[in-house]
């Protein structure tokens, strides 16, 4: 929205994830668990069937302490969204009703501007076996429905939640992956390691390399294909886009093939 692009979304705020009825406490551990994956921390809980705190949850949890610790109890609907502004609610059936329907990715992108503005958002999540209720849905403001195998649609309550939590993060992560673990921050494209992408010069060189070789073999024949022969054999390595240290390797294996064939000679 314009004049609201400087709001930083991790301190304006982040959508509430709402566990309505949930009946296993390992399945909202691991709920908890795909929360903290991806930056969010605020958990409510709808009368959980077995009761809070859950021993299976911290558990299942494995780390995400601080979901779980600071995790909010209610014992209606109602009341865990009360101080929302907006809310969504998630489900795999089509209802008989008039409202919006969001994918997981329009969902999180709404849930974005809604924060930039200032509001305070949720999404409702319903119980493992039966989902949520129709009046429970009639709280929301819109519906989220994920592009699910109509045949087999049901996610399990962690997978439900890491869809929407995945998608939430995604624009705001700085790196992909364990930066912190690995030392360095993890990006798409071409893993260097400790090279760097070849230049023209040693490409060229190679080429020269090889097709030397390869007339002395006497592969490049007759001498009238040889220039499409070598096109073709170029064009080969280019769509490789080497490093620096594959050139210097292929360089060395003709070079060790070469010697081989001197010796057997």
């Amino acid at each position: 929205m314009p004049g609201t692009d400087h709001i930083d979304l991790e301190e304006a705020g982040r959508p509430s994830i709402i566990l309505v009825r949930s009946q296993l406490g390992q399945n909202i551990g691991t709920a908890a668990r795909a929360m903290a994956n991806f930056g969010l921390d605020e958990l409510r809980l709808v009368a959980p069937r077995d009761g809070w705190p859950s021993e299976y949850a911290n558990k299942a949890a494995s780390g995400a302490d601080h979901v779980i610790g600071e995790a909010r109890v209610y014992e209606r609907a109602e009341a865990a969204v009360a101080d929302l502004n907006f809310v969504m609610a998630t489900t795999a059936r089509p209802r008989d009703m008039a409202v919006r329907v969001f994918t997981p990715e329009e969902a999180a992108r709404e849930m974005h501007e809604r924060v930039r503005r200032g509001e305070k958002t949720g999404i409702l999540f319903g119980p493992e076996r039966s989902g949520l209720e129709n009046d429970e849905i009639a709280l929301a403001d819109a519906i989220v429905m994920a592009p699910v195998n109509p045949d087999f649609a049901s996610l399990n309550l962690a997978q439900a939640v890491l869809m929407f939590a995945y998608e939430w993060y995604k624009p705001l992560a700085s790196s992909l992956g364990d930066g912190r673990r690995i030392g360095k921050p993890g990006a798409t494209g071409l893993n260097m390691r400790k090279s760097r992408p070849g230049t023209k010069e040693e490409l060229i060189g190679f080429f020269e390399h090889l097709e030397a070789e390869l007339d002395e073999a006497g592969f490049l024949r007759p001498v009238e294909k040889r220039p499409t022969m070598v096109r073709n054999i170029r064009n080969l390595f280019q769509r490789a886009e080497l490093t620096e240290q594959e050139v210097r390797t292929l360089r060395g294996i003709i070079a060790s093939l070469v010697r081989q064939h001197k010796r057997m000679g």
